[in-house]
């Protein structure tokens, strides 16, 4: 979710009923270490309250360090030992804390003790299909204080390739005694509410599944209510692209805006007749004024 989660994409997912949002993946050593830089990751404004910052590391003393420092930028306190990104494995941070759960522990009781925050850690099913240990690592991490954990019941070795075991949650559910939140495959409102009712977990987390699709959620909580799904019109959809547009360019500017709004906008775009040369002609533009045009033109097309 690096580079995909930022101000604009949480307060677009709040508009449509999201209860918590995360930051990007943020750095310990950055954070403590490069300052403004990696300070710019905990931009957020008062609608994304309340805010979760994701740190990652390997270091006990570093990770103290940087939850002392964001207990001033948001509300909740979270360590991402689920990320498979190979960079990030190599520097002994995300799944590869997995690896050595003693050492895990270490990491989770020191920023247990430098910050008073509600603490979640998010991991992963295991290293590989040999090495299944998430109820053993779920078990230490509430041990050294953890108030809620998040499985994504996936090895780091399958990636996002696969099917998403959520017998693993429900297993979690049942062997720790602290909220367990599902992330994993929930594409749709059926499989948010599929989730909830086979694991018995008390909440669910949504990343891929809002790419282009942030209306997910609402239909999630309209279906959990028992209304019917909202249809999205396409002056519906374009509403919504514009607004994440303006919101982009005031967090970051108009050049950022024009280059990084590309690749939501693919994913607004994906399933719509055109979205093909939609998607050619979008990558091509670099200019804010001539970006706008076109996904005005192509969204009004759609009737």
């Amino acid at each position: 979710m690096a580079g995909i989660t930022n101000s604009p994409f949480r307060q677009i997912c709040k508009l449509s009923g999201v209860g918590l949002v995360y930051s990007e993946m943020i750095s310990a050593n950055g954070l403590i270490r490069d300052g403004q830089r990696t300070l710019e990751l905990l931009q957020r404004s008062p609608a994304e309250t309340p805010f979760g910052v994701q740190l990652f590391g390997d270091d006990p003393t570093v990770l103290a360090e940087a939850a002392k420092i964001i207990s001033e930028y948001g509300e909740i306190l979270d360590l991402n030992m689920g990320c498979p990104v190979k960079k990030v494995v190599r520097s002994g941070a995300g799944c590869a804390l997995m690896q050595n759960p003693l050492h895990a522990g270490d990491v989770i009781s020191a920023m247990r003790k430098a910050s008073s925050l509600p603490m979640t850690v998010k991991f992963r099913s295991g290293w590989d299909i040999s090495t299944i240990n998430f109820i053993e690592i779920g078990k230490i991490a509430e041990q050294c204080g953890a108030d809620a954990l998040i499985l994504h019941p996936r090895t780091r070795c399958q990636g996002f390739a696969g099917q998403a075991n959520w017998n693993h949650i429900a297993q979690l559910k049942q062997a720790v005694n602290i909220p367990v939140i599902g992330s994993g495959d929930i594409m749709t409102a059926d499989d948010g509410l599929r989730m909830l009712q086979q694991t018995g977990c008390d909440g669910i987390m949504i990343g891929r599944g809002c790419y282009g699709n942030p209306w997910l959620i609402e239909n999630i909580l309209r279906q959990q209510n028992g209304k019917d799904l909202r249809d999205i019109s396409a002056q519906q959809r374009l509403q919504t692209i514009i607004r994440h547009f303006k919101l982009y360019q005031q967090s970051f500017g108009d050049r950022r805006a024009a280059t990084e709004m590309r690749k939501h906008l693919c994913w607004y775009s994906r399933g719509l007749t055109g979205a093909g040369e939609f998607r050619f002609r979008v990558n091509q533009i670099d200019q804010i004024d001539e970006l706008e045009e076109t996904i005005h033109s192509f969204f009004s097309g759609l009737g």
